[in-house]
């Protein structure tokens, strides 16, 4: 990810701000114990630099830039949720669209998801 410059993405017809910002940028970050967020009011996805966070400090850069891939992927996915209206119809916070373990899932799966589609040229 980028240092300080804001990239957009199109979520579902909507565009998101993706903005990264160290640790004690963000008081979110450590009020509930995240590395990033999706904002679906403000429509921003913010990760954090992970080489600012307290205890990953000491990581390779190798490191924190797949930490912070993975997380913009998770973040994505939840702006895709919400986008298409699957956000609200949860119901509760263990329902499925709002399920960190699902949620996780498709981020971590989806860049060998891509791959066999394309293998495949189901895209």
């Amino acid at each position: 990810m980028p240092g300080r410059r804001i990239m957009k993405v199109n979520v579902l017809g909507t565009e998101y701000e993706i903005k990264r910002r160290s640790y004690n940028e963000d008081k979110d970050f450590k009020k509930r114990d995240i590395v990033g967020y999706c904002d679906v009011v403000m429509k921003e996805i913010v990760v954090c630099n992970i080489a600012t966070y307290p205890g990953y400090e000491e990581e390779s850069r190798e490191y924190h830039a797949e930490i912070e891939k993975q997380t913009l992927r998770h973040e994505i996915v939840h702006a895709f949720l919400a986008e298409s209206g699957l956000w609200d119809n949860s119901c509760t916070t263990t329902g499925w669209a709002t399920n960190e373990e699902m949620v996780d899932w498709i981020a971590i799966q989806f860049p060998k998801m891509i791959k066999a589609f394309k293998e495949a040229k189901a895209i």
